[in-house]
């Protein structure tokens, strides 16, 4: 037991970098992880104080315990059983892809990386890009919500800067876990994206063991009271208008729901915009029979450097109005009382009319809507005409008549409308364009004739 014993240096060296593995793995990194779990319970604990809504347990809970608690459902347990019987595979074989499914989808969430990182830049971009507004159609009703209710922001997808100023506008609220589409699964977005909370869906799949995967974790998050987000069209719109809802994210959220549990509330969130930074992809890709954006990475680069530059020289100018503005909620247990028969269909309907009644007016949309409707106006009345219709269009703070002109400014600029003695009308040169914002302004032909004859009855009495 006391005899030397002569080793090569090579061995010996070896020997010591197992020992020192043995070392780290064992006490060291368990400490280490310990020590920054603590802190991080502290630091969400007061976070949480802050916080409207809290951070559910749920969402911080490790990724890989998410995936093993998703994997062995009893849900989950019957869809491997159904889909090995369905193709013929052995029980081991779908298993194993159903755990491939639950590793695409679950999230991993860092409040660091959310309250830190992303609730910084999602602000920084936002004021940056544009001049937010946010308003509500009742904003006692939203205070008033159940603490221990599920809440789903159901908003209209206009831009991928909805994602960017929903979270900043939100922070105050809770930490949103999105529905994120297959473009967000590209490294290293994917890892960012997941540490945020969101989670990867596959729009067309046509693998119903990967659906009961998907719809195990939504029922999982909607348990637990997860604050969501989703886009019921399940992509921006092409034209500028709501589009139709597709019905699966909200299908697995009903179903999540039972009477003696926790209620679900849906609060409609309308989004709208001056300018939308993809117009001229989405305008483009309206013209195909295919959704394909074909914005290449060179062009995107080229923008962002454009802006940069504009801003180093001082020539640098926002993007007009984004405005945010949260509807009525609805509240899916009381909803389900009145409409036993077609809830699904019924509830997406009302969800898509809390949208539009909630679409903020906004002033390039007006100018486009009225200039289409009218042919040519004078900018004098047009931008009365918006002041007008703006004034009754729910905001807290109106826009001043500034905002305004900037906004019929831009359009000018960008050759959407043309301005001649003091008239606006189309240039005639990017026609999709005028019909694309003109579609999302939330007017009427009675609305502008409402405003006209008031406008006439001001100045014949002035």
């Amino acid at each position: 037991m006391t005899q030397t014993v002569e080793l090569p240096l090579w061995l010996f060296l070896l020997i010591l970098v197992f020992a020192a593995v043995t070392l780290a793995s064992h006490f060291l990194f368990p400490s280490v992880r310990w020590f920054f779990r603590r802190r991080l319970e502290r630091a969400v604990k007061r976070l949480n104080t802050r916080l409207q809504r809290p951070i559910q347990p749920f969402k911080l809970a490790r990724r890989h315990d998410m995936i093993q608690r998703l994997i062995y459902d009893p849900q989950v347990g019957q869809a491997v059983q159904a889909h090995a019987q369905e193709t013929g595979v052995p029980e081991a074989v779908a298993f194993e892809q159903a755990r491939r499914f639950a590793r695409e989808i679950v999230p991993s969430f860092s409040a660091v990386a959310y309250f830190s990182v992303a609730i910084r830049v999602a602000r920084m971009l936002s004021n940056a890009f544009y001049n937010v507004r946010l308003s509500y159609m009742d904003e006692k009703a939203l205070k008033d919500i159940d603490p221990d209710a599920t809440v789903v922001f159901v908003m209209n997808h206009r831009s991928n800067m909805d994602y960017v100023l929903v979270t900043y506008l939100a922070a105050r609220q809770s930490a949103l876990s999105y529905a994120v589409g297959e473009w967000a699964r590209v490294w290293p977005l994917s890892r960012l994206i997941r540490a945020m909370g969101a989670y990867f869906i596959r729009r067309k799949s046509g693998s119903e063991l990967y659906r009961q995967v998907l719809a195990c974790y939504v029922r999982h998050a909607t348990e637990a009271g997860v604050t969501q987000a989703m886009f019921p069209e399940g992509g921006l719109s092409l034209t500028g208008a709501l589009g139709r809802p597709k019905l699966g994210l909200l299908k697995y959220i009903i179903d999540a729901n039972v009477p003696a549990g926790r209620d679900v509330v849906f609060v409609p969130v309308a989004l709208n915009y001056d300018r939308v930074l993809e117009d001229t992809i989405l305008t483009k890709a309206a013209l195909g029979n295919e959704r394909r954006f074909r914005a290449k990475i060179g062009v995107i680069a080229w923008w962002i450097l454009k802006q940069v530059g504009r801003r180093l020289v001082g020539r640098y100018e926002r993007f007009g109005v984004a405005s945010v503005r949260y509807g009525q909620p609805i509240s899916l247990q009381a909803f389900r009382a009145d409409h036993e028969e077609n809830l699904m269909t019924d509830l997406a309907r009302d969800l898509m009319e809390g949208i539009a009644e909630a679409i903020p007016l906004v002033p390039g949309a007006a100018a486009c809507w009225i200039v289409r409707e009218k042919g040519e106006i004078s900018e004098t009345d047009t931008v009365a005409l918006i002041d007008h219709l703006q004034q009754h269009n729910g905001y807290s703070v109106p826009m001043d008549r500034q905002t305004i002109e900037s906004g019929i400014q831009q359009l000018v600029d960008r050759r959407i409308l043309k301005r001649e003695d003091g008239k606006l009308s189309s240039s005639g040169q990017r026609v999709d364009l005028l019909d694309y914002y003109a579609a999302s302004a939330p007017l009427g032909g009675k609305q502008l004739d409402a405003a006209l004859a008031k406008e006439n009855s001001a100045v014949a009495g002035s």
